[in-house]
């Protein structure tokens, strides 16, 4: 084989390595994405129960439900709610009105919470969730902004 026979086959092998680690790296980033979802995306929308994903919204006044360590409580965007059961501590920051982010699973029309985040005003909020409630009508900006 020519030197420059050789110089192209290593070049060629180069990009197919190179390709192969590209690949495996996407595939493990795919395992560990979660998307984001407003309650009324996960009204209309098809999700696999065992797809993680985020939901964003406000806590309903009056569905905050403990027994124990588990605790239900609704998330609403305005438009639609979600029911949303979780077992563990809840933060400080969580109460009925104030808006939450939650990771887990979604099946048979309940959110099953493996972490609650709660923010402690709207300028944290995913911009997702806040155009959401834009548009049902229950955007409150505080701060007088």
């Amino acid at each position: 084989m020519k030197p420059k026979h050789q110089r192209l086959a290593l070049l060629g092998l180069g990009v197919l390595v190179l390709g192969a680690a590209a690949a495996l790296v996407l595939t493990a980033f795919e395992d560990n994405l979660v998307f984001f979802h407003s309650p009324t995306e996960l009204a209309t929308k098809e999700v696999s129960p065992q797809q993680r994903l985020r939901i964003g919204g406000l806590v309903q006044d009056g569905s905050l439900v403990k027994s124990g360590s588990d605790v239900r409580f609704v998330v609403t965007d305005g438009a639609h709610s979600i029911n949303v059961a979780y077992r563990g501590l809840l933060p400080d920051l969580f109460r009925e009105g104030q808006g939450i982010v939650a990771e887990g699973t979604f099946q048979n029309g309940t959110f099953t919470a493996r972490e609650v985040l709660a923010k402690h005003d709207e300028n944290y909020m995913p911009p997702e969730v806040v155009d959401a409630l834009k548009k049902s009508g229950e955007w409150q900006r505080s701060g007088g902004k």
